[in-house]
């Protein structure tokens, strides 16, 4: 099968998961060591972080916060994408995937120390790019107990037959 035809396939595969939730990933306990080993890892060191007494008393949060960009971080364990089977059941007939980049990115609500969360993850839309075909998801990150969503974000994938 020529690669016009692989695509066409996958994208006919797609078309009834336009809109659709596809996934809700696992809660995720988000403790003081993650949020330290990312800050020295990225060497965002600010207080609100990585001081729990002084965030306790000046943070209008009460605690220290995840940093917005561990959050992100965390996507590909809380979509489960990387999991063994996840490539196989949600792209028949590609080869390979590889990350586009970011439209849009908020970060709505903090993550407290110890608060969990978990990815929600809908397809927005999928079309061909060249020999590619480009998914546009929207993932939404939960806080366990919250209203407001600790991030929102729409993720680009380009996947390859």
């Amino acid at each position: 099968m020529d690669t016009t035809e692989q695509i066409r396939q996958f994208l006919d595969f797609l078309q009834p998961q336009l809109g659709q939730e596809v996934h809700v990933g696992p809660w995720l306990e988000i403790d003081q060591q993650r949020i330290d080993q990312f800050a020295a890892v990225t060497g965002d060191q600010q207080w609100i972080h990585v001081d729990p007494e002084r965030a306790q008393k000046e943070s209008p949060y009460g605690s220290t916060i995840a940093h917005g960009y561990l959050t992100l971080s965390l996507l590909p364990y809380l979509t489960e994408s990387n999991h063994p089977d996840f490539f196989q059941n949600n792209y028949p007939g590609m080869k390979y995937r590889v990350n586009y980049g970011l439209n849009r990115v908020r970060f709505p609500a903090p993550v407290k120390v110890g608060a969990k969360i978990r990815a929600r993850t809908t397809i927005q839309s999928a079309e061909q790019i060249g020999g590619a075909v480009q998914i546009c998801y929207i993932i939404t990150i939960d806080i366990q107990g919250e209203n407001k969503p600790a991030c929102s974000a729409e993720f680009l994938a380009r996947l390859y037959p």
